[in-house]
């Protein structure tokens, strides 16, 4: 078996913690792939490991409600529950005990109760945490159990041979694979295990497991008969960040940076999440410029930070295309239903920050966007979806999903339950890519459970062939 990674395979030193070293070594654009009209960043890395290089760690199982309403035939709930509970275990999710959680976390729990939010704890799954709080930089003490630290070891202990810096140019009819091996030139991270070079790779089946913004152009950019649908039902979690300022200096940099969520994706169409960002990416998700913003960036060590995140629903505008040169263009547009779940989960956060003590929250979609504790009874009147500009407010998403939906047939989605492309019985996909529509929470744990069954349908098809 052959694994091909299109990023480098770090050494466990090379992962420095430092903002803008690396940013850019993990992620696609340094974390700022723009939809194409510019409206929204999307954040996905490019390594060994993949975005569970650089996710904190949440692992959440699907709700009932929305595998149910997928519709997808001979998908079940209940196979998907015991598909994560394999992860859980394998990975070593838990809750932290109350002596590792940090002050930012501390304060949204404490303010969700008292605003009359229902606030939960994220299981994560970290092994011996030191609590640097750089999970989205990549762990520089190796507790995150990501793939990268645990399935990927253990395929190559199994004989699996991974190759990085490794590039799958397109996917040919006859099961062959160009691909394209990039040379180190002087950048951290291991060489290839392959030489520098174009290499033509023959297989008996191949799976497509690039991530949403890789599996999509890939399968776009190569000659075989796929469904029409494919690259179209694009979804994501848009997302904003709500800063408030206290009169005290908080720990908002140490400790596991998201340990709290509020989930109201049911109800009222958002979930609210703990979350710690660094410097640049702070500054770069506030609303306004100037000395308001100035002073917000300076009170950086009294910030406390709620990560909004809204429910999209999947629409076939919303879709993956590729450029020139065969890399992903996303055509995304805000429905106004998605403004206005933003827009509540504005307010939502706000009411936690004020409960929690903040003197000021700066909520993107004020105008103008700092509010004193003094109009803390305002919040509704002050945070308006009238306020909503496209590209105005600093919108990002890191739970990418969509584009090789799972249906019944090529007429209505690309894949069948079991990852299988119609029509392409050896091509498989097995990713994000596969969710008909958004799963409304962190996506990671449904991701590993339906790899797991695309697994499980491959080895079934190889024993069958075999005997």
């Amino acid at each position: 078996m052959l694994l091909l990674e299109r990023g480098p395979r770090f050494r466990d030193h090379e992962f420095t913690g430092r903002e803008l070293e690396m940013a850019p070594l993990l992620y696609a654009d340094s974390g700022g792939f723009l939809s194409a009209d510019g409206t929204m960043t999307l954040a996905f890395a490019r390594c060994y490991g993949g975005s569970t290089v650089v996710y904190t760690g949440t692992s959440l199982t699907a709700p009932e409600r929305v595998i149910r309403a997928w519709g997808v035939p001979d998908l079940e709930h209940a196979d998907l529950v015991t598909r994560s509970r394999r992860y859980l275990g394998e990975n070593n999710v838990h809750l932290l005990p109350p002596e590792e959680l940090n002050d930012n976390n501390r304060l949204f729990a404490l303010g969700a109760r008292k605003a009359g939010y229902a606030v939960e704890q994220f299981p994560v799954n970290v092994k011996g945490c030191q609590g640097s709080s750089l999970c989205n930089l990549g762990c520089p003490n190796q507790a995150k159990q990501g793939t990268n630290r645990v399935q990927l070891p253990a395929a190559e202990r199994g004989g699996v041979e991974v190759v990085t810096r490794a590039e799958v140019l397109r996917i040919d009819p006859d099961r062959s694979l160009a691909v394209r091996v990039s040379p180190t030139a002087g950048a951290i991270g291991l060489p290839s295990e392959w030489a520098p070079g174009d290499y033509r790779v023959e297989a008996h089946v191949v799976i497509c497991a690039a991530g949403t913004l890789g599996t999509n152009p890939l399968l776009l950019r190569s000659p075989l008969p796929l469904p029409r649908s494919l690259g179209r039902g694009f979804t994501c979690h848009p997302a904003l960040i709500i800063v408030a300022l206290h009169p005290q200096p908080i720990t908002n940099d140490v400790g596991h940076p998201k340990s709290f969520y509020v989930d109201r994706g049911a109800e009222e169409g958002f979930v609210l999440e703990t979350c710690m960002y660094f410097p640049f990416t702070t500054a770069k998700a506030l609303a306004g410029f100037g000395p308001l913003h100035s002073a917000v960036m300076r009170a950086y060590q009294r910030q406390q930070q709620i990560l909004v995140l809204s429910t999209d629903r999947a629409d076939d505008r919303n879709r993956i295309g590729v450029d020139r040169d065969g890399g992903p263009v996303v055509h995304y547009r805000f429905a106004p239903d998605v403004v206005a779940k933003l827009t509540r989960g504005n307010r939502a956060a706000a009411r936690i920050c004020f409960a929690a003590g903040a003197t000021h929250v700066h909520a993107p979609f004020a105008d103008p966007p700092l509010i004193g504790a003094r109009d803390a009874g305002r919040i509704d009147e002050l945070i308006a979806a009238r306020h909503w500009k496209p590209g105005k407010q600093s919108i990002t998403s890191a739970h990418l999903m969509g584009g090789c939906r799972m249906g019944r047939s090529a007429a209505d989605s690309v894949t069948d339950s079991w990852g299988r492309v119609h029509g392409v019985p050896w091509l498989r996909v097995a990713d994000a890519s596969l969710f008909p529509d958004a799963l409304e929470i962190n996506p990671y744990l449904t991701i590993m459970a339906l790899a797991d069954r695309v697994a499980e349908g491959v080895r079934a098809e190889v024993a069958t062939l075999s005997g």
